[in-house]
């Protein structure tokens, strides 16, 4: 499946930018006043780290609806640590929380299958290519 997300710098503001995704024109991203913005949206690594989290809630949920457990709700907490980003080493702890489930081994099945989400297998085992190229303005 191909998808393009829009980007678009916001005036009037020094780095924070405007994301069209699929009809979703509410979504900005900004830097922290620490790297010279204004702090008024998620960073880029905010969304990186959060994508993982949800995609992670949302694959366990699925699992549960399909074998019919009682899950009622999820609770998830990512916790970076990027103090080594720059010799190449970026850790993600996920602590997530099954409401509902008491069963040890639904528990320990769920966080398994959050393993197989499609966000962390992208993260741990997929090459990913990124190709750039500048546009001339016509």
């Amino acid at each position: 499946m191909k998808k393009t997300i829009e980007i678009e710098s916001v005036r009037n503001h020094i780095f924070r930018q405007r994301v069209e995704l699929d009809g979703f024109e509410d979504l900005f991203v900004d830097v922290p006043e620490a790297y010279g913005g204004e702090e008024t949206a998620p960073d880029p690594h905010d969304y990186f780290d959060l994508s993982l989290g949800a995609c992670k809630a949302i694959t366990s949920m699925m699992y549960a609806r399909r074998k019919e457990w009682p899950l009622e709700g999820i609770s998830v907490k990512v916790h970076r640590d990027d103090s080594e980003e720059r010799q190449g080493s970026y850790r993600l702890e996920v602590v997530m929380n099954f409401h509902g489930i008491s069963d040890p081994e639904q528990i320990a099945r769920l966080e398994d299958i959050s393993h197989k989400c499609p966000i962390h297998r992208l993260m741990t085992s997929a090459t990913v290519e990124v190709s750039t190229r500048a546009v001339t303005p016509a």
